[in-house]
């Protein structure tokens, strides 16, 4: 009987272990409500948001070569984009393919790129501002938005501002005194205003 006991003590243990796993594993995230869904849609796919920031830098580097910051940011921007397509993917929720790739034009110099750009991550920050009211509720959205944002804030805009000041590019040395990784670290990201909206 005692060892009946210990048995039927160890499996309720472990079923209520497996219970507080499943509780805190994708599966059991709460549905996003339309609001929030539409604010990490927009974050992805719009006019100031990631996919057109990346389309907008390919579109710099494919005109004036593998120049910095631009070749930097494109690949912060590329790990931003999965950063957001992982929490949709958490969810459930389907996003497109980058729809600007190609379709945005590059400005006619590199310092009138880094112009355009710096002023874009001002509108990057001011759109997760807005955004972040719309999934207060889920704090995994939260912390995806508040790194993107503090990447635009703190990375991408001082790189833009000091290419714009150096006739639109930065070199190595410049990079790293800026601080070197501009990706803002996984997940970040600015969804860089560059991108925004500009030239789509």
């Amino acid at each position: 009987m005692k060892k009946n006991r210990i048995i039927l003590t160890i499996v309720a243990v472990l079923g209520a272990f497996g219970m507080a796993l499943a509780q805190r594993g994708p599966a059991a995230s709460a549905p996003l409500s339309e609001e929030a869904k539409q604010a990490i849609l927009e974050a992805l796919t719009g006019p100031e948001g990631e996919y057109a920031a990346y389309a907008m830098y390919d579109a710099v580097i494919a005109k004036f070569g593998e120049v910095e910051p631009y070749v930097s940011i494109r690949e912060a921007e590329a790990r931003h984009i999965e950063a957001l397509k992982r929490l949709l993917d958490r969810y459930g929720v389907a996003y497109p393919e980058n729809p600007y790739l190609g379709q945005v034009p590059a400005p006619e110099s590199l310092e009138a790129a880094a112009k355009a750009w710096a002023e874009g991550e001002i509108k990057n920050v001011a759109m997760y501002d807005r955004l972040l009211a719309a999934v207060a509720d889920y704090p995994d959205a939260v912390r995806v938005f508040e790194n993107l944002r503090r990447a635009s804030q703190e990375k991408h805009l001082p790189a833009f501002q000091a290419a714009a000041e150096s006739g639109g590019t930065l070199t190595k040395a410049q990079m790293q005194a800026l601080g070197g990784n501009h990706g803002g670290g996984p997940g970040h990201g600015p969804g860089g205003g560059h991108r925004r909206g500009r030239g789509h």
